[in-house]
């Protein structure tokens, strides 16, 4: 009987418990762009490339360069470029995005992308 008195208590008193229903919304500071210029290895479809990237000062553009592809492969650079990009300068759920046409010369391919 003391048993049920005590767990009947304890009901009474997690019933008396209510949790607000409000929003708490804190002001934080902006994400933020990493513009530090890298080279990285980047290992794509089971071979290893170079990507070198740096932020073009006062925009929020950057000029990127893969190495190790040949002419054929722009879909690949352009995706190791832009995914890269994403991971290393993009604030969180941003992705990498080209802003014109991928070249190659120089067994590079030369780009532009920024994060958005």
């Amino acid at each position: 009987m003391n048993r049920l008195i005590v767990l009947a208590a304890a009901a009474l008193v997690l019933a008396a418990c209510k949790t607000g229903n409000t929003v708490r919304i804190t002001s934080e500071k902006p994400p933020v762009v990493q513009t530090k210029s890298r080279s990285e290895p980047i290992f794509y479809n089971g071979k290893t490339y170079r990507l070198d990237f740096s932020n073009r000062p006062g925009t929020p553009v950057f000029d990127m360069a893969v190495s190790g592809m040949n002419a054929k492969q722009e879909k690949d650079a352009v995706a190791v470029a832009t995914s890269s990009l994403g991971y290393y300068a993009c604030p969180e759920g941003q992705k990498g995005r080209l802003q014109n046409a991928p070249a190659y010369g120089e067994s590079k391919w030369r780009m532009q992308a920024k994060c958005g």
